[in-house]
């Protein structure tokens, strides 16, 4: 089976939810007008990753101009118990196309966010929500971390989707919960604008023998809002290069990196490639030794789109 799939590498409406989830029907809407079937967008693209803001946060110490940005960075999240998903399932529906997403969502009873990935069916709406297990660094301030639950796949009409963000992606047990479940398109949205970053999607298309597409978005300062720019003073006036990419289950890379721009990788990929590819190495099959080792992720389950 072939599929058209398509990684958008752009600029969110930072900390304007309303905004960017305009721009993102656009930009659906352009895509699958090329006939792109699965979009993907990069980590936290709702409402944009906050890159160099610290939310006034020290090792014990915090600051009440910290809590108030985290109130508007709550106040613009997602929410995915309100109309937040059904604007997106409509943009889905309306331009036949499943979506994958990173958004930031809030959790209105808690009060916590979480970076969640939206897995989002043109006919059956939303499929799953996977929730980052381990934020890195600063990102612990600001994002709770989730269980097992999160580590789903889903089987839907063009293929077994499943993946990881940011530097999830470098947790390797993590990555086995998606072999295990025999992912086929591994998606990996992310912050990471580092050259060595196409390097880890190469070697997880290697390892797991399946598409990977990478995404991130394409940033600068003076796309943040003005009243927030003093808050970021020293980061550089371009704070994410993007790198975005689409590798295929031997390695190569099928479209991108691409930096420094804004871009839309476009690919068709052939799932027969995931098959051919494992006569070589299959991390689940005959390369894997179950005699040895014991592998088991608490809580998982996997998705089907009826």
């Amino acid at each position: 089976m072939k599929v058209k799939v398509c990684v958008i590498q752009d600029t969110p409406v930072f900390f304007n939810k309303i905004a960017t989830m305009n721009k993102v029907e656009i930009l659906v809407k352009e895509n699958a007008e090329k006939g792109c079937k699965l979009i993907v967008f990069p980590e936290s693209f709702i409402p944009g990753y906050p890159r160099g803001f610290s939310f006034g946060t020290i090792v014990g110490s915090r600051n009440e101009q910290g809590r108030k940005l985290y109130k508007q960075y709550y106040d613009n999240s997602f929410d995915i118990e309100s109309d937040d998903i059904k604007i997106l399932e409509k943009i889905s529906a309306e331009n036949d196309a499943y979506i994958i997403i990173g958004v930031t969502e809030k959790n209105k009873t808690s009060g916590s966010l979480y970076c969640s990935l939206l897995y989002i069916s043109p006919t059956k709406g939303l499929l799953g929500v996977h929730r980052k297990i381990k934020p890195t660094g600063q990102e612990r301030v600001i994002w709770a971390e989730d269980s097992g639950a999160s580590l789903f796949t889903c089987s839907t009409k063009i293929g077994k989707l499943g993946g990881l963000i940011c530097w999830e992606n470098y947790i390797p047990l993590a990555r086995m919960a998606m072999y295990n479940k025999g992912v086929e398109i591994y998606v990996a949205p992310t912050a990471d604008a580092r050259p060595n970053w196409t390097s880890t999607m190469q070697h997880i298309a290697l390892e797991g023998r399946c598409f990977v597409l990478g995404a991130n978005q394409y940033f600068k300062k003076s796309d943040y809002p003005k009243e927030l720019r003093d808050l970021v003073q020293l980061e550089n006036e371009n704070i994410c290069e993007g790198g975005s990419v689409i590798v295929s289950p031997n390695g190569d890379i099928i479209a991108g990196p691409v930096f420094g721009k804004k871009a839309e990788l476009i690919a068709e990929i052939d799932l027969d490639n995931v098959i051919e590819n494992k006569l070589d190495f299959d991390v689940i099959g005959h390369y894997s030794r179950n005699d040895i080792f014991e592998f088991n992720v608490i809580n998982q389950p996997e998705i089907k789109e009826e």
